[in-house]
């Protein structure tokens, strides 16, 4: 499973209905799960993004399927990052060639 961070900004339509986004989320949880997806975390925000979550999917096309369907619902628009753990990151820093 891979790991990635999703993070949302609310549309107008999202905001107007504020109220429903915690069932939304938790709604979404059962959605990530057709897809193989599993909402670890999520968080709301102040800033530049008005949430967070932190997501483990088996692959990049299940997470984007599921970022896309989120998407057409309507409330909210997502930018999707694909996050590693130490010793990911770690193998990278072997692996980069010497410039």
């Amino acid at each position: 499973m891979e790991r990635y961070i999703m993070l949302f900004k609310f549309t107008d339509k999202g905001i107007a209905n504020v109220q429903d986004s915690p069932n939304r989320a938790e709604g979404f949880k059962a959605i990530a799960a057709q897809v193989g997806a599993k909402v670890e975390f999520q968080y709301w925000t102040f800033g530049e993004f008005d949430g967070a979550l932190v997501l483990t999917a088996p692959d990049d096309t299940a997470i984007g399927a599921l970022a896309i369907g989120l998407g057409r619902l309507g409330n909210v628009r997502t930018t999707m990052l694909r996050a590693f753990d130490v010793n990911e990151f770690r193998t990278m820093l072997e692996k980069m060639p010497k410039f």
